[in-house]
């Protein structure tokens, strides 16, 4: 069987990454929290990639940006759960800052693939569009 589309995906690439470094800062964090934050914060990030590589198994260009969408708003959950883990002082400004560039780096790509398959979709109806006018 061949590979997966999603696997080719710088995004989905990185969102792994960041899945790894959110296991790792999570296990730093208070037990009395491992149901609570720890474990939302573990599903945000699992769903970015998850959600990565629905949308890219998908057949239509919009359900393909539909599920880069839901990735977008996991990284959204993920960045506001840093940012209380922080604020509650569970975690150091080093610590948040090299998550959140590395959530800011999956967020730009999520946002290039959503912008590339708008346009896409885009050119391809005005081909088609071109197409049936003349």
């Amino acid at each position: 069987m061949s590979e997966k589309p999603h696997k080719k995906l710088i995004a989905w690439q990185k969102a792994m990454e960041l899945i790894e470094a959110v296991y790792a800062l999570t296990r730093r964090l208070p037990r009395e929290e491992q149901f609570g934050l720890v474990a939302q914060m573990r599903r945000a990030a699992v769903s970015v990639a998850s959600n990565i590589a629905e949308g890219a198994a998908r057949q239509t260009i919009k359900e393909q940006v539909q599920g880069f969408y839901i990735a977008r708003g996991s990284i959204s959950e993920l960045d506001t759960q840093m940012e209380i883990v922080h604020r509650l002082g569970m975690i150091s400004t080093e610590q948040r800052t090299q998550v959140i560039e590395e959530l800011n780096e999956v967020g730009r790509l999520v946002n290039g693939l959503i912008v590339s398959k708008k346009r896409g979709a885009t050119q391809s109806y005005s081909l088609t569009h071109n197409s049936l006018t003349h």
